[in-house]
């Protein structure tokens, strides 16, 4: 081989490798923007909503992407307050599922906001599609998501043209789920389990445990929830609007418990009142018929050694058609004030089999009909 062919091959040994590494520096700064335009153009075909991200950082080292101030709001809203607004959400591999032979994704979400506001949603009835939004964001993970973690979250309902606004919320939300795409335990009914904490309205702490399925279309799941030592004239603006009442003082628990089998639910609330002072009328007559009214109220409703104002509200029925049993809610005011005041615990008397037993129930008249 001549001398010149020799320093031609030793170029081209070096040139291709060269090309190549600029090629892939190349692209790794440009796959961002790329996924950020694709990102962008999902969030902006969804029927009804509108929805943009602000940055997107890619870490192929560890097979994830952050999305940095991804927001979604509805089209025609009154309000330019986002429905959805996730300021820092991480999706990534979840390394340890590959030891089970999975490869599925884990989110971490940092400060996400869910506010749904009243007038805006209104105004997409027949525009709009949950499943829509809903399909769209997990369409933006590659892979299924195995555990969901949030950090420092919020869920509010606002309703603004009310006088004054209701804001009902939960701040400070911790959550977390794992398993959900039933990597480990996979013989188990209800493999996945998620805990959640978090501030109420009045300052109450929420407390959330419980396992599910979500490998349906219909997830199983077997839940316990409380709400415990909430202000209850934090209720006020939300009571005055819809019942012209206030409470003047005391604090207010919710206990329930929730099951769900092949689409039947069964379950239960159990609001309880404490110390609970009502004012309403300040004028004449109808502060005279108020105070009439409370004093009834209070003798006949009440709990006197407990101070208690409470029942417990059985919910049940296949999801399409969930009911209340309003005659046990009613009776059971009575219970607590006649005969033996309810418990600040959640009373954990039912379970997944009795969802499953009434959707086997339900499903045997379907078929004798």
């Amino acid at each position: 081989m001549s001398t010149e062919k020799k320093k031609l091959y030793k170029k081209k040994r070096y040139l291709i490798p060269i090309i190549i590494v600029i090629l892939l520096i190349s692209l790794r700064l440009a796959l961002p923007f790329f996924v950020k335009n694709y990102v962008n153009n999902v969030l902006a075909d969804l029927p009804g909503y509108y929805g943009q991200v602000e940055d997107i950082d890619l870490s192929i080292i560890r097979g994830a992407y952050t999305i940095h101030g991804m927001y979604l709001n509805t089209v025609d809203g009154n309000t330019e307050i986002p429905f959805l607004d996730f300021k820092k959400t991480d999706i990534s591999i979840e390394w340890n599922a590959l030891l089970h032979g999975r490869i599925v994704s884990e989110i971490e979400m940092q400060e996400p906001k869910v506010l749904y506001i009243f007038e805006d949603q209104q105004d997409t009835v027949g525009q709009a599609d949950t499943e829509d939004w809903t399909k769209a964001l997990t369409d933006l993970v590659p892979i299924d998501i195995n555990r969901l973690t949030v950090r420092n979250g919020k869920l509010a309902f606002l309703q603004l043209q009310a006088d004054p606004n209701i804001d009902l919320h939960l701040s400070n939300v911790e959550l977390s789920a794992t398993n959900l795409r039933n990597v480990v335990e996979k013989s188990r009914t209800l493999p996945s389990s998620i805990h959640a904490t978090a501030t109420s309205i009045g300052n109450g702490d929420v407390v959330l445990d419980g396992d599910m399925n979500l490998v349906k279309e219909i997830p199983d799941m077997d839940i316990t929830f409380s709400l415990e030592n909430a202000n209850a004239t934090a209720l006020n603006d939300f009571t005055n609007h819809y019942a012209g009442i206030d409470f003047d003082e005391g604090s207010f628990d919710v206990f329930g418990e929730l099951a769900i089998a092949d689409g039947y639910l069964k379950g239960s609330f159990k609001p309880i009142l404490k110390n609970a002072k009502l004012v309403g009328k300040d004028d004449g007559f109808l502060k005279i018929l108020w105070e009439g009214f409370v004093g009834f109220f209070k003798f006949i409703l009440k709990n006197h050694k407990q101070d208690t104002l409470a029942t417990k509200i059985p919910v049940e029925g296949d999801l399409k058609s969930v009911k209340t049993k309003i005659w046990p809610t009613v009776t059971r005011i009575f219970r607590n004030a006649w005969i033996q005041a309810y418990k600040d615990i959640t009373d954990d008397d039912l379970n997944f089999k009795d969802a499953a037993d009434g959707a086997d129930e339900l499903n045997d008249k379907s078929k004798k009909n």
